[in-house]
């Protein structure tokens, strides 16, 4: 279960870094796109750059 603490720290990621969550929301997707079309050229390096760290936001604020 999410804590009060993490939910309040990701409401902050949301607005301060990607401005709604349908703006994270469509990375996250972005990201499953990306992982399942993998391939040399199908993505630039800024693409893959950004949902890495949209990814490794999310997942620090639930690491606490």
């Amino acid at each position: 279960m999410v804590s009060k603490q993490q939910l309040e720290r990701l409401n902050h990621l949301v607005k301060d870094t990607y401005g709604t969550p349908e703006a994270l929301a469509q990375q996250l997707n972005l990201t499953v796109e990306m992982l399942f079309y993998l391939e040399d050229n199908a993505f630039t390096k800024r693409e893959v750059q950004n949902v890495v760290a949209a990814l490794r936001d999310v997942v620090g604020v639930l690491r606490g």
